[in-house]
């Protein structure tokens, strides 16, 4: 989890394992996180919308600010990433290997990408400007096979 000491996984429980894991970063375990947690441990990428709304099934008390701050949190603590893509909402997903976003601009399809797809803008950007890029955090706006 980008280079990140992480917990070992214990428990069959995979969001019992992600909260070791914020423990083991100093945060803390919560009814919210752990509803929120288990919204992000479904496929895919999700906007803070639909977290809010999967929280909200289980625990319609949950406010929505509660949900902002532990995304906000969760991410500091380098437990999700937070991406951006186009003209969409960001979208969030638990922290993994290090990869990078192509993202379809009419259906709206998010195709993850190794790192290294990437290696070429990273060693550009870093020798020409002194920046390094974060993959994890941007997608890249195109069309997929479907939609071309």
């Amino acid at each position: 989890m980008d280079g990140q000491a992480s917990a070992p996984a214990t428990s069959t429980d995979p969001v019992e394992d992600v909260l070791g894991l914020l423990r083991a970063r100093g945060g803390r375990a919560t009814p919210a996180r752990r509803l929120l947690l288990a919204a992000l441990l479904q496929p895919g990428h999700h906007s803070a919308e639909q977290i809010a709304a999967s929280v909200h099934a289980r625990a319609p008390d949950v406010h929505l600010t509660t949900i902002y701050r532990n995304l906000d949190e969760l991410e500091r603590l380098h437990v999700i990433d937070r991406t951006y893509v186009s003209n969409s909402p960001a979208t969030y997903h638990l922290a993994s290997a290090a990869h990078g976003h192509l993202a379809c601009e009419t259906c709206g399809a998010i195709l993850e990408l190794p790192d290294d797809a990437f290696q070429g803008l990273a060693d550009a950007a870093k020798a020409i400007h002194g920046f390094t890029i974060s993959p994890s955090h941007f997608a890249i706006p195109g069309y997929c096979s479907r939609c071309q």
